[in-house]
């Protein structure tokens, strides 16, 4: 079960340690800020205090995915170690970076006949992408070979369910994903959006609440309508929020105390740079094992 290597990429929205834990290799994505290129290297070399009072003080990012080149120089060490690669990508609804993965898988499977990459497309984003690359890594560890993983992955990834909400419309305003007339009618109103990936991997508003609290419930409710056994769900629970903590462990707290029988605390985890880039602050993830998404 050991001759093939986990890896994904910055966008899972895990933590730095998380990743150095498990000896998951990632790639990382890139954003420019002020004229100037940087890795997305989950908050090395910024924390998310400053990038997020950044954008908040008008900075616009500009992101860009992983290229063919850097996804071989992530492979081709583990090739020459004698490993298999099983690779998870960030959503092809939202990112091509998948095809660049591709790309390198074909001109290193020739460079090394004997050797496999898998890519599997994890049709999520942030921390519920991160968690599937979490169930992959347990998948190896229970004994299951690299083509059984992929195909296991391949079966269950639409049961990973994304909700979102934002308390704070600027960057999507920004990023024409909301017109500005839209944004300020919905920023004096106080107007926070419930947002979740679909079927085809892409992020999808489902709803609009005026005020926190609301949208919170309502956030609550969806996982009561759509997690694996209702409030009996066992499984995992990950959040993920951009420079809104509070907001985030509120959430925490009310889902495990609606779902106590939760396997373990929820986790919550810094939307990492480029996720960020196009969420801006102020908004929260919620991610579950539950039903398959079919719209």
């Amino acid at each position: 079960m050991d001759n093939y290597q986990i890896t994904c990429c910055s966008t899972a929205d895990m933590s730095r340690e998380w990743m150095e834990t498990n000896q998951i290799p990632f790639a990382m994505f890139h954003y420019r800020l002020d004229e100037k290129e940087y890795q997305d290297d989950l908050y090395a070399s910024i924390t998310p205090e400053k990038f997020y009072n950044l954008i908040t003080d008008g900075a616009q990012p500009v992101t860009s995915q992983v290229n063919t080149e850097e996804y071989c120089a992530m492979f081709e060490p583990l090739l020459k170690q004698g490993l298999d690669v099983l690779h998870l990508t960030l959503s092809s609804g939202i990112s091509g970076t998948i095809n660049s993965a591709n790309i390198a898988k074909m001109q290193l499977e020739e460079k090394y006949p004997e050797r496999k990459i898998i890519i599997v497309d994890s049709l999520g984003a942030s921390s519920g992408y991160g968690m599937l690359v979490l169930q992959a890594l347990d998948n190896q560890k229970q004994g299951m070979e690299l083509l059984e993983n992929a195909a296991w992955l391949e079966k269950n990834k639409m049961r990973v369910q994304h909700w979102f909400f934002s308390t704070d419309l600027t960057s999507y305003i920004r990023g024409g994903r909301v017109s500005k007339t839209a944004g300020f009618v919905g920023q004096m109103l106080n107007i926070c959006p419930l947002l979740n990936v679909n079927s085809e991997g892409c992020l999808i508003p489902r709803a609009k609440y005026r005020g926190k609290k609301r949208v919170i419930q309502a956030m609550l409710k969806e996982m009561e309508n759509s997690a694996q056994d209702g409030t009996d769900y066992s499984g995992r629970c990950f959040i993920s929020q951009s420079f809104c903590r509070t907001d985030a462990e509120e959430v925490a707290r009310l889902v495990e105390e609606r779902f106590p029988k939760l396997d373990g605390k929820v986790l919550i985890n810094d939307i990492g740079t480029v996720i960020g880039s196009h969420t801006g602050p102020g908004t929260v993830a919620l991610f579950f094992w539950g039903e398959e998404r079919t719209l």
